[in-house]
């Protein structure tokens, strides 16, 4: 009798649950591989010489699994900017802002897109390649608004907070503040190999990453600032801090020929 039902235990099959769960983790753990060798592929060759060849070889994959999970070369494409994008989000959600101080919750937030730009430098390349295609690819994303709506909803806290203490301006509207901060850190980040040459001095030395940070936000503090100091009590003279880190004269010529 006990060994029949040892034999009965033995032969049933087990929980399905328990398969099917290690089916998905493995399909979820190769799907996660050909997402980021397709980010780093794309960002290397960009989305015209970014192959499907070349993904699957960096992913250690095949061809028949990016069209097995993502559709087409397209679908990948766009499920790399969500990525990028969603990293981002979350990496800016996670930031500790305090909305009742709102002069050092929006600094920090300059800060957090400032070196955000600067550490991540594929999210910078996968930016241009899609403009070069004209968004055409991300316009097709359904995720991609619910990215940016966040970062703006933070950047509406702050401003807020800012406007009930009577120290920002009522005025500004949170979608262009957010574009005053982004366009500081991606331009600076995208062009500092041209500008370095342009300018005739290094921008990715510490001194002059420092002092652009502290230019960006010393202007958008002067944007949202509530108004001007009365003079008694104001200080034209004030040396900023962002005054005090310039960075060395350009040894570029100027327009003039001198």
């Amino acid at each position: 009798m006990p060994e029949a039902k040892a034999a009965a235990r033995k032969g049933a099959p087990k929980p399905a649950t328990r398969r099917t769960g290690v089916r998905e983790a493995a399909a979820q753990a190769t799907r996660e591989s050909i997402l980021r060798a397709a980010t780093k592929v794309f960002a290397k060759y960009g989305y015209d010489g970014g192959s499907v060849e070349k993904i699957s070889k960096a992913a250690k994959s095949y061809d028949r699994m990016i069209y097995y999970y993502f559709g087409s070369k397209e679908g990948l494409f766009i499920a790399v900017l969500e990525g990028i994008y969603r990293r981002m989000d979350d990496a800016e959600a996670a930031i500790d802002l305090d909305a009742t101080r709102p002069v050092e919750s929006l600094t920090a937030l300059i800060r957090f897109v400032l070196g955000y730009y600067r550490k991540n430098p594929e999210f910078v390349t996968l930016l241009n390649t899609e403009n070069l295609h004209k968004g055409r690819h991300i316009a097709k994303s359904l995720r991609a608004r619910e990215y940016s709506s966040r970062a703006i909803s933070i950047i509406s806290e702050i401003v807020a907070a800012g406007v009930q203490q009577g120290l920002f301006r009522d005025d500004v509207a949170p979608r262009d503040l957010y574009l005053l901060i982004a366009s500081t850190g991606y331009f600076y980040t995208s062009n500092r190999h041209t500008l370095t040459a342009f300018l005739g001095e290094p921008l990715e030395t510490p001194e002059a990453v420092a002092h652009w940070e502290d230019f960006v936000i010393e202007t958008v503090l002067r944007t949202v600032d509530a108004g001007a100091p009365d003079e008694e009590t104001s200080q034209p003279h004030e040396v900023k801090k962002w005054q005090k880190s310039q960075p060395a004269p350009s040894r570029a010529r100027s327009s003039s020929g001198t």
